[in-house]
């Protein structure tokens, strides 16, 4: 065989490895893409039931309902101009309360319920863990750059 034809069956099998590995990588990928929606996008019709995507937004105040079985707890998701209804089961991180930010990952139900496989509390920049008490109220976030 020519040395010709050797450096042409070793590109093309180099090539079909290199495209063997980008096909693995993008169906890995393909199971956690998820779209991030607001509570706005939900209810403008935005989100198909069952599609897997993150639904950012604020917990209200006064929706939270833990239920009997210790770990389910319902709540609405709002973003100032339209809520979402939320159902997770599991245990929800120590910053989750009323009126925090939180993303949740999860599905539609077809009753227009997001199911919450995994919840985030989000903080601001004026975070402080509960071992260093209160910030006091003049001290203000230092400036990022």
């Amino acid at each position: 065989m020519k040395a010709k034809h050797q450096r042409l069956i070793l590109a093309l099998v180099g090539l079909c490895g290199v495209a063997g590995a980008g096909v693995l990588a993008a169906s890995a990928l393909r199971d956690e893409a998820a779209y991030f929606r607001t509570p706005v996008e939900i209810e403008g019709g935005k989100a198909q039931v069952d599609e897997p995507m993150r639904l950012g937004g604020m917990v209200a105040k006064g929706s939270i309902e833990r239920q009997a079985d210790g770990l389910t707890i319902r709540f609405v998701a709002t973003d100032g101009k339209a809520s979402v209804p939320v159902e997770y089961k599991g245990i929800v991180p120590d910053l989750f309360g009323e009126e925090s930010g939180m993303v949740a990952d999860g599905r539609m139900r077809a009753d227009g319920t997001f199911v919450a496989d995994r919840i985030l509390a989000k903080h601001d920049e004026r975070y402080m863990p509960p071992q260093m008490g209160e910030m006091p109220k003049n001290m203000k976030a230092p400036a990022t750059t």
